[in-house]
């Protein structure tokens, strides 16, 4: 069988790209290793997890605020089995909603593991041990990444688990031992702390959210502190001893020091992921990596051998389940002759936690470091009529603009919704917006997103209702 394109993964990357590709003419085939479509994302990360932050959230607003709004309903009880069930059900519609679109767009799909056996040569090996060899004029690379790992900790998904494993806890942990303060980390340790687990979080930096707004990160591990989740930062985990019944952790300090040994029922290696290329056959291909293990392409996507692509989290960016779909349709794009191309600078990132952040361009500490001067403008929820009403009044908006062009550099959203929020300052950044264009747009009233405009006005100091 023979194809004009193969992509290897059906992730959010592969799946798109394979998508873009079909509507494009192209023939196309999928190669998926897992028995359901959708990758990481859609299986075991960002969908599972985002239905437990929602039912996780409720059932907290349900506990704590309804009755300040004048809601009775009882102290509301944690049905465990129930809530993994209709997180099931929402990756099932999902992984479901993937098939659907490989069969409307004529897209073939086969599964198994991939290998590229030769140039224009794609192995797959089924799970019986059967093989076959498909050909094709170009590969895309869409495997994705893997959970990284502590050197000497193995994780068994039962009591050392990484974030799959979080997600499939049969009961509540009395104590959990999370190590990493980064996106994954918070917004699991959120969920099992709403759940009522007692929830400590190691981190190996000084700070939380590492790549995050100092100011945002700041603020909001502060709010964190005070939901009751527990942090030793610059700590690291050296030993974790699973020969009790409960965990012993050993923690020390990051430079070297005392150690101190803290219990835990459940233990969470959220340390961040690396790029997946296992079994791929990259190296007899001649496939170049860089020293982070990620596959070396040039502005097209191409690596170093004629023919082969790679997108998403196994070249080099955010792991981003958005960025890789960008990166997907640009691809499928170039491969059709047309002038694919990803804005790099305007890729947003969101933490689902409560509140939530969502950023997109620059940081300040990144503008300071680059010398580039700017100037910013804040507008807190407190002072926001929609927020102060639905007694969600954490957090801030924070546009950075050039100062002398006013064009907008970065926007950093701590608060409800913020990650819904973000996307008016993607799309107004893509457009070159500066922050008086933003602050000129007529914002509906009441809601959130006029603390967006209001920040724009205070890049001018001409906030309004602050």
């Amino acid at each position: 069988m023979s194809y004009d394109l193969i992509v290897i993964g059906s992730g959010p990357g592969g799946y798109v790209c394979a998508i873009r590709a079909a509507q494009l003419g192209m023939k196309t085939a999928v190669i998926e290793k897992r028995a359901t479509f959708g990758g990481t994302c859609l299986n075991i990360g960002c969908i599972p997890s985002k239905a437990m932050l929602h039912a996780s959230e409720l059932y907290e607003e349900a506990t704590d605020k309804f009755g300040d709004m004048g809601i009775k309903v009882g102290k509301p009880a944690v049905d465990l089995a129930q809530l993994l069930k209709y997180k099931r059900q929402g990756v099932d519609g999902n992984v479901k909603g993937v098939d659907y679109l490989f069969k409307k767009n004529k897209i073939e799909t086969f599964l198994g593991s991939g290998r590229i056996a030769a140039p224009g040569k794609v192995e797959v090996k089924a799970a019986d041990g059967k093989t076959q060899v498909l050909e094709t004029k170009a590969v895309v690379i869409a495997t994705g990444s893997d959970v990284a790992r502590l050197p000497g900790i193995d994780i068994d998904e039962k009591r050392v688990v990484s974030s799959t494993g979080a997600l499939e806890l049969s009961k509540v942990p009395q104590k959990l031992l999370i190590v990493g303060a980064g996106i994954i980390g918070l917004e699991l340790g959120s969920v099992w702390r709403r759940l009522g687990a007692e929830v400590t979080i190691v981190e190996f930096l000084d700070h939380i959210l590492p790549g995050i707004d100092g100011e945002v990160g700041k603020q909001f591990h502060r709010m964190l502190q005070k939901q009751g989740l527990a942090f030793k930062l610059s700590s690291k985990v050296t030993v974790v001893d699973s020969s009790g019944k409960t965990l012993k952790v050993k923690v020390e300090p990051a430079t070297g020091g005392a150690a101190e040994t803290l219990e835990a029922d459940i233990v969470l290696v959220a340390i961040g992921r690396v790029p997946y290329t296992e079994g791929l056959g990259l190296e007899d291909a001649g496939v170049k990596k860089d020293n982070r293990g990620r596959v070396v392409v040039d502005p097209h996507f191409q690596t170093n051998v004629p023919g082969i692509y790679a997108i998403g989290d196994v070249i080099a960016g955010p792991m981003l389940a958005h960025k890789a779909e960008e990166e997907g349709v640009a691809v499928a794009e170039i491969l059709a002759g047309q002038a694919g191309h990803v804005n790099y600078d305007v890729i947003p990132n969101v933490v689902y936690t409560y509140p939530e952040i969502a950023s997109v361009g620059k940081t300040e500490e990144e503008l300071k470091a680059a010398g580039i001067a700017y100037n910013v403008g804040k507008f807190p929820f407190t002072a926001n009529a929609r927020a102060k009403v639905n007694l969600t009044t954490d957090g801030f908006v924070k546009i950075l603009a050039d100062a002398k062009t006013d064009r907008v550099l970065g926007v950093h959203i701590l608060g409800p919704d913020a990650g819904n929020m973000i996307g008016e300052a993607a799309v107004a950044m893509e457009f070159g917006a500066s922050s008086e264009d933003i602050a000129r747009t007529c914002h509906a009233h009441p809601t959130l997103t006029e603390a967006i405009k209001e920040a724009a006005l205070a890049v001018a100091k001409r906030a309004i209702n602050f």
